[in-house]
């Protein structure tokens, strides 16, 4: 089994800066993609970032330009770095991972983000 678990959320004002990271462990193989997720009441879980072992990123358009995935292939560890936070912003994010060609996802627990004033 995979575990993940994320770390580094928190409260913090408009413009501020916060980065998140996810520990995984207790996989028998090498994870292809790791990513991040958020999801707010009410809402669906909305992807925020993925990479790949090969280091291919994508973003998703509401980040462009403000949030900055990053991993350690390693380590199995994958970072968030989440720049001119803003209140649309909060929410629970949640660190996933798979394998290529499986379709199982594997999640962490969530860390919650809150950007108020």
């Amino acid at each position: 089994q995979v575990q993940l678990v994320e770390s580094g959320g928190g409260l913090v004002q408009p413009g501020g800066s916060l980065r998140l990271s996810c520990a995984a462990s207790g996989s028998n193989r090498s994870i292809w993609t790791m990513g991040w997720y958020r999801q707010t009441p009410g809402k669906q879980r909305e992807l925020v970032a993925t990479i790949t072992r090969a280091a291919t990123r994508n973003y998703a358009d509401f980040v462009k330009g403000r949030f900055t995935i990053s991993r350690d292939n390693a380590k199995n560890t994958v970072n968030l770095q989440m720049n001119s936070l803003q209140p649309e912003d909060t929410a629970v994010y949640y660190c996933n991972a798979n394998f290529r060609f499986t379709p199982r996802d594997y999640w962490g627990q969530g860390t919650q983000v809150t950007v108020t004033s």
